[in-house]
């Protein structure tokens, strides 16, 4: 029999491409999204529910379906200007949407919780790159609202019994090598696709806040990590909790830190398209450089990232784009 898989936000950028992934290593996926920054056509495989975490009947309908043996908890917002204007928000869909879910995982016997964290829970960055011991202090509501579900991830593991393994990871960018699925987020806030858009035609220019940062071009640094790899990543962790392996958390990244320029100048080479660019001012909450130390997750899960290039990420993000340009007729 096959195991039974959980994804909340299964229809958002990262989870459906989770699902997928869980589908072709022959895993039962449920998805349960809200909808509300997700699309359900997204979702390619398994069984949708559209719910809200924050709904204990829903939670408890789709937990007692069947006997899962985990659940992979991407369902969050992700955004961070929007959380300092709207911290309630957050606070009420990241941290108690997450606690509802924990307690209805109690309910009906689901021991094992892989969860989507983030780079954001470190805050202004005391060294780079940034390992696992990195003091956290983050500075965004978002950030707060993931830093304390790892604090209830802990404390339930402590008392409870729940096993969990907690990925923090840097910018996730990239879409589906094979091209069935992509970032679709409205509003966009990736810098990538905010780029390929603007090459495309879609985005009239893409902005650059700040020229005036301590690094070698005066544009903020970046990690970013494809999406097939961070999924990768969840499908090897997963595999660790089904083994019974203890709670532990994991950064994952490339450990690779690239410029907004950069990546500026290397999508107008792989589009071959000028991109139109207008400067701003700096965005609060935004470091200077953040880039991340994923050793422990290569030594520890046997990680192998296949796609760390920038020119490879671009370029698949570069695919999903004509897709969608095509679909939508432009």
């Amino acid at each position: 029999m096959r195991e039974s898989i959980l994804v909340t936000g299964g229809a958002g950028y990262i989870g459906s491409h989770m699902v997928l992934m869980l589908a072709e290593h022959g895993f039962d996926v449920v998805t349960i999204d809200n909808l509300s920054r997700g699309f359900q056509d997204a979702v390619l495989a398994g069984e949708f529910v559209a719910g809200d975490l924050t709904d204990a009947a829903v939670l408890n309908e789709v937990l007692g379906s069947r006997q899962f043996a985990a659940v992979l908890h991407f369902a969050a917002l992700a955004y961070v200007g929007e959380s300092i204007a709207h911290p309630d928000l957050y606070y009420r869909n990241n941290l108690l949407g997450s606690i509802n879910l924990l307690d209805a995982m109690r309910r009906h016997g689901v021991e094992n919780c892989i969860f989507s964290s983030t780079c954001s829970t470190f805050g202004e960055p005391l060294y780079v790159p940034i390992d696992e011991a990195h003091p956290q202090h983050p500075i965004t509501p978002y950030g707060r609202s993931k830093w304390m579900v790892e604090q209830v991830l802990a404390d339930y593991g402590s008392a409870l019994g729940l096993k969990s393994i907690i990925l923090r990871y840097f910018n996730a960018a990239g879409a589906d090598p094979a091209g069935r699925i992509g970032n679709r987020s409205v509003p966009q806030s990736r810098l990538i696709p905010l780029v390929i858009q603007a090459a495309s035609g879609r985005n009239p220019h893409v902005s650059v806040f700040g020229r005036d940062y301590a690094t070698p071009d005066g544009t903020c640094i970046r990690d970013y990590i494809h999406v097939t790899d961070l999924c990768h990543a969840h499908l090897l962790a997963l595999l660790r909790l089904l083994e019974r392996a203890p709670s532990t958390t994991y950064n994952l990244s490339s450990g690779q830190g690239v410029s907004v320029q950069e990546v500026i100048s290397v999508a107008e080479e792989i589009t071959g398209r000028p991109i139109p660019v207008v400067d701003g001012p700096r965005r609060l909450g935004d470091p200077a450089a953040l880039v991340g130390d994923s050793r422990r997750a290569v030594s520890e899960l046997g990680w192998e990232p296949k796609y760390c290039d920038l020119r490879t990420i671009i370029a698949h993000e570069w695919t999903w784009e004509q897709h969608l340009c095509r679909s939508l007729e432009l």
